[in-house]
């Protein structure tokens, strides 16, 4: 391609809005552009790179055995309401409805659609198992668009989904996906981790898996084990709980009510007792699915609501409004303690620990001392709700220190099931005539967040430096001045080269100063650079790796050579 008709104008500048480090170089290296909140146009660079994920992609999920097919966007509501999703799902569902008032979805995702279609096709355990995948645009109704392409309104995903007659099918169907995501990470030149992780709106009944590319702007935070492979999201992560006290409940003196007027707050209470906040049990009244329910856990740690929410098995988990809390626990928010209470408790391993504790006294303006797990409220609804801490022992290996790093996630793979053949009714006949769930997994990549993940870890001070697999092109062939035949002749003669040897290169043949050309190919980032200036009277050109900035003095078919070497 020559530089001079390519539709990629660079910026000196980003606008303010562009916050990380892909958005503002996407922008001002002519890749993309926004059209509004969330919504982006892929100029013709930004295209390129999107088309050479979906090569890689496409690669390895063939490989592995999956078969492409291409499913429709818009989808009819009542497969979403059959599913039990529709509502369930959130906001982010977008909905609307055609001139006869049938309601549609713009999806998010396909389990529901594709479901359906095995539904109608499968009919015997001889066409099973099967896996199928589409790369598509998704849309969300993203509450705050932001930070380019890693949180957009409309997105392209590669999404698959895997059909057994077993759950020891769906293990090497999700193996098969898990070496295959591996690959393709590795292959797009990704630093990233596996991490265990919450299935959320999706559901499933088995294992999760999310892969994140690490990078300091990452949304999520991991914890990862400093001895063994343990890795999982926040959401998730466990550890061993810190023990702060044990014995008996013997000779243990009674609960008694002190006045704590206006201490709202677990920071407040400790300072006004002179207790440390592991010492307090905090209540806090949340609505199940509209249910008024209390979680205990102790005063230094914070709840992990997906946590209990996936204990209780709910669609929505909120915190109570003031009003709600006053009318379950007669008192004003941050008096609410367990003793007393008539609405489920749910007590989180790390209360248990404890020989007593400060909570409270479900009386404005009061706490109570001395409370006693199972001597002064029931505890039989156990579980780990609370959030780890950075440096706990971790819970697997039960010997490493669990440490927090970000990520962004590009990737996930899960165990549906039979949740959604359940649903909406996917059953094939088995070897003996009898109907059966089909057992389903659910495999997702962001193309586009994939491609800022890769320049979040790729790109320095000039710019981005794309890896060769998906750069645009592999070759920035830069003629210092277009005014001088012998330099213009030799970058002709090479780009003519390149192109017959199936090499993709991009040709600076504008009328520009030498310092704009090198800023600009800083900026787009193609692996290789290469100069043609005043050596080219001898035939030699300067070849510039743009990750390492090493420069060699070349012969055009040395260059020729090294390029078509490393292309391969």
């Amino acid at each position: 391609m020559r530089q001079s008709q390519l539709l990629a104008n660079t910026l000196r500048e980003a606008p303010a809005e562009a916050e990380v480090a892909s958005h503002r170089l996407l922008l001002r290296a002519g890749y993309i552009r926004q059209l509004a909140a969330g919504i982006y146009t892929y100029l013709p660079l930004g295209l390129r790179v999107l088309r050479n994920v979906e090569r890689v992609l496409r690669e390895e999920m063939d490989r592995a055995g999956a078969q492409e097919l291409l499913m429709p966007a818009l989808q009819p509501a009542e497969l979403w309401q059959e599913s039990g999703r529709y509502n369930a799902y959130g906001p982010e569902l977008i909905r609307l409805a055609d001139r006869h008032q049938r309601e549609f979805v713009l999806g998010p995702t396909h389990e529901e659609v594709i479901t359906k279609l095995m539904k109608n096709e499968i009919n015997s355990y001889r066409k099973l198992p099967v896996t199928l995948y589409q790369i598509q645009t998704k849309f969300r109704d993203e509450r705050r668009p932001r930070s380019g392409l890693l949180r957009g309104r409309e997105f392209l995903m590669k999404d698959a989904y895997s059909f057994d007659i077993s759950w020891e099918g769906l293990d090497q169907s999700y193996q098969a996906m898990f070496g295959a995501y591996q690959r393709i990470f590795d292959r797009c030149g990704l630093n990233f981790r596996a991490v265990e992780a919450d299935a959320g709106s999706i559901g499933g009944e088995g294992s999760t898996h999310e892969f994140m590319a690490l990078a300091d702007i990452g949304e999520d935070t991991i914890a990862v084990c400093s001895q063994c492979g343990y890795a999982a999201n926040l959401e998730k992560a466990s550890s061993v709980v810190n023990q702060v006290g044990s014995g008996s409940n013997v000779d243990r003196p009674m609960s008694e009510k002190i006045h704590t007027p206006g201490v709202h707050t677990i920071e407040h209470l400790a300072q006004y007792l002179h207790i440390r906040p592991r010492d307090i049990m905090k209540t806090l009244i949340y609505l199940a699915d509209g249910n008024p329910i209390a979680v205990l856990v102790r005063g230094d740690y914070e709840i992990n609501e997906i946590k209990v929410k996936n204990a209780l098995g709910v669609d929505t988990l909120e915190l109570a409004d003031a009003e709600t809390t006053a009318a379950v626990t007669q008192a004003s928010v941050g008096f609410a303690g367990p003793i007393g209470l008539s609405i489920p408790l749910h007590i989180d391993e790390t209360i248990i620990s404890m020989e007593w504790g400060v909570a409270g006294a479900n009386e404005s303006e009061f706490h109570l001392r001395h409370v006693v797990p199972g001597r002064d409220f029931i505890v039989a609804r156990v579980g780990d709700f609370h959030i780890v801490k950075e440096g706990e022992v971790c819970a697997r290996c039960e010997t490493g220190k669990l440490r927090f790093v970000q990520g962004i996630e590009v990737g996930h793979v899960f165990k549906l099931g039979t949740k959604y053949s359940e649903a909406l009714g996917a059953r094939y006949l088995d070897a003996n005539g009898s109907e059966q769930l089909m057992i389903m997994g659910c495999y997702g990549i962001g193309v586009s967040r994939l491609v800022s993940a890769v320049v979040e870890q790729h790109c320095d001070e000039r710019g981005m430096v794309w890896p060769t697999a998906i750069a645009p092109y592999q070759v920035h062939l830069i003629p210092i001045s277009s005014k001088d035949t012998t330099q213009t002749k030799l970058a002709n003669d090479m780009y003519d080269a390149f192109k017959q040897r199936g090499v993709e290169v991009l040709l600076d043949d504008r009328e520009e100063r030498a310092g704009v050309k090198f800023n600009d190919s800083d900026l787009i980032g193609l692996p290789v650079r290469i100069v043609v200036g005043k050596d080219a009277v001898h035939g030699k050109v300067e070849y510039v790796d743009r990750r390492s900035n090493e420069k060699q003095l070349l012969s055009l078919d040395e260059a020729l050579s090294r390029i078509s070497a490393s292309t391969l």
